[in-house]
């Protein structure tokens, strides 16, 4: 969605753009996704065959129709991939993708471009394949093919971790998904800066999946809460626009922006309370042991 210059203090802002602090909430600053130029490219070569299609004979016809199915299929597997692999990369805690959709898509992209080189004869059908599925490849390279863990941390944990993060993700995908069916800009911008602070906790929890328990209900019950509001938002403004309602959601994302971030922050205390801890009982072994104190 386009989105034009503005902020605080802009010709129609108003002040439910405005975070906790009154300041604006902190953004991450916005990375050029994977799934750019070479997945439009990738979407425009079907139109090839399906264009040639029609001046063809009813076998050349429905090959080229077929090729031209087959390599859609394949670009649409590989954006999701790249999509899938973006979120994988984001986090230090994460299961692998279910379905390798990059490999499937260069398996199907040769395939289609098999169809398509039919006409030419069995052995130019053949080169048409390995060439595509290797070539892709080469461009967009293998799925993640293992589950994510930070280093140190125990295997059973981080899973648990990960089942909730991704969850809660879907819940977040969801809100985005009613909010920007409204059609209003400020408020998909409002709830894009919530979800970063709810990320942040995400990420705070993957460092450490002890803190999950603490951090359950944020993940599960408050996001649930979240997004089932703005979906009855986006409901309501599918048939009026009410003022007051928008209001209220507003009101809604800063109270839950406002407690997840002091949750994250004490997330971020006790852990380092813990580390203090572990410093501490240390150097008393150090001590018992006659090894001199370094600090001194």
């Amino acid at each position: 969605m386009a989105a034009r210059f503005g902020g605080r203090f802009s010709p129609g802002a108003t002040d439910g753009g405005a975070g906790p602090t009154g300041a604006g909430p902190a953004r991450p600053p916005a990375r050029r996704g994977r799934a750019g130029a070479r997945i439009n490219v990738l979407f425009l070569m079907p139109v090839v065959f399906g264009m040639r299609a029609f001046f063809q004979e009813p076998l050349g016809l429905a090959l080229d129709l077929g090729a031209c199915a087959v390599l859609l299929l394949a670009a649409w597997l590989t954006r999701e991939g790249l999509l899938a692999q973006e979120a994988y990369e984001a986090r230090k805690v994460a299961r692998r993708p279910a379905i390798p959709r990059k490999i499937f898509g260069s398996v199907l992209m040769g395939a289609g471009l098999a169809l398509g080189g039919m006409g030419a004869g069995g052995l130019a059908a053949a080169i048409f394949a390995v060439l595509g599925a290797a070539l892709h490849l080469a461009a967009f390279g293998l799925d993640p093919l293992r589950d994510k863990a930070a280093e140190g941390i125990d295997r059973f944990q981080a899973d648990r971790v990960a089942r909730a993060v991704a969850e809660a993700e879907q819940h977040l995908a969801a809100m985005t998904r009613a909010v920007r069916a409204t059609g209003d800009r400020a408020l998909v911008e409002r709830v894009a800066a919530f979800q970063a602070t709810a990320r942040a906790m995400f990420r705070t929890v993957e460092n450490d999946p002890r803190d999950l328990t603490a951090a359950r209900k944020y993940l599960g019950v408050y996001i649930l809460g979240a997004r089932d509001a703005a979906v009855k938002f986006a409901g309501l403004s599918a048939t009026r626009r009410d003022a007051g309602a928008r209001a209220d959601f507003v009101a809604l994302l800063t109270d839950l922006e406002s407690n997840f971030a002091a949750r994250t922050q004490s997330l971020l205390a006790n852990d380092r309370e813990d580390l203090d801890i572990e410093i501490a009982v240390l150097r008393e072994r150090l001590g018992r042991d006659g090894l001199r104190d370094t600090r001194h």
